[in-house]
């Protein structure tokens, strides 16, 4: 089954594909999202041995979806004592017994062009 997060309007609308046609399943607040189409039928499981810093789109029974860069990142909703805040910028990194470890992602200082 596709799923995907559609931002817009200040909404975040969960929708699902069944039958080739796009059915909305969940309507809520955007909050810190921006505006787009988040695929999350693209998602690729976390790698566990490496940190995932990036927004938190969504979170379901199953899974906590993260993008990453331009990539969306899934991460089992049984590795989290508490699931993320959507919306929010996290760097999730895991422990020995497979735990997930949230913490909020650092900001990245660069040289941007002046004029």
């Amino acid at each position: 089954m596709k799923q995907r997060v559609l931002v817009m309007n200040g909404s975040r609308i969960v929708q699902n594909e069944r039958d080739g046609q796009w059915y909305s399943d969940k309507v809520d607040k955007a909050g810190a999202l921006k505006p787009g189409i988040y695929n999350l039928y693209l998602a690729n499981r976390a790698d566990k041995t490496a940190t995932c810093s990036g927004v938190i789109l969504h979170a379901d029974k199953e899974h906590v979806y993260q993008q990453v860069g331009k990539n969306y990142v899934m991460h089992a909703r049984s590795d989290f004592d508490k699931v993320p805040e959507i919306g929010s910028a996290k760097s999730i990194s895991y422990d020995a017994q497979g735990k997930a470890s949230v913490s909020a992602e650092t900001v990245q200082l660069s040289r941007g062009r002046s004029r």
